[in-house]
């Protein structure tokens, strides 16, 4: 079963740096595909979860918050079709945040950020431990996105639905592959 880790609290360049490339190429072990600059990983083979994810811990900064999800929970989503229902506008830009553990608030979903006045931030729902939504692309968007975490209790990493379909492409090529070795 393929992992996909979100790593939140690192930086290209400057404090905390980490290249998700190079940390790819470290976890080559666990055949890690690293997906985009932010720190998203697709680990296709992580073993025993407790293992990996603390192998990965050594090679963090410390601080850095460590969300995960198997990569069947991305596809179901994918499914569902989470944004159906949304007319495609390039001001809005569709995401999913993924709860770095189980949060301790039962927040209602669907909800919005702020709760008055103009909004920048709609959560659409919720599967598990994903939160898929949409936000306005604006200076003042990564603000309300941060207010998240507090809302659900624990922290998120957000990705734009863009890269989740890049990580279900790196999915979908590694069951092909792995069905093609099969039938050798």
């Amino acid at each position: 079963m393929a992992l996909v880790v979100f790593l939140r609290g690192i930086n290209v360049g400057g404090h905390r740096r980490l290249r998700p490339s190079i940390l790819a190429k470290e976890l080559g072990a666990y055949d890690v595909v690293n997906v985009g600059a932010a720190g998203t990983l697709v680990v296709r083979n992580p073993g025993p979860r407790a293992e990996f994810l603390s192998t990965l811990r050594q090679k963090l900064p410390a601080g850095t918050v460590i969300a995960f999800c198997d990569g069947r929970d991305l596809a179901r989503l994918e499914r569902d079709r989470p944004f159906q229902n949304e007319r495609p506008h390039p001001d809005l830009v569709p995401f999913v945040s993924v709860l770095s553990k189980a949060g301790k608030s039962k927040a209602s979903v669907p909800t919005v950020i702020p709760e008055n006045g103009e909004w920048f931030v709609r959560i659409l729902g919720s599967r598990s431990r994903l939160l898929f939504g949409v936000y306005r692309r604006h200076m003042k968007t990564i603000g309300h996105l941060g207010r998240i975490d507090g809302i659900f209790g624990a922290p998120v990493t957000t990705r734009s639905w863009n890269t989740i379909l890049s990580v279900l492409r790196v999915l979908e090529a590694s069951k092909t592959r792995t069905n093609s070795a099969g039938l050798r």
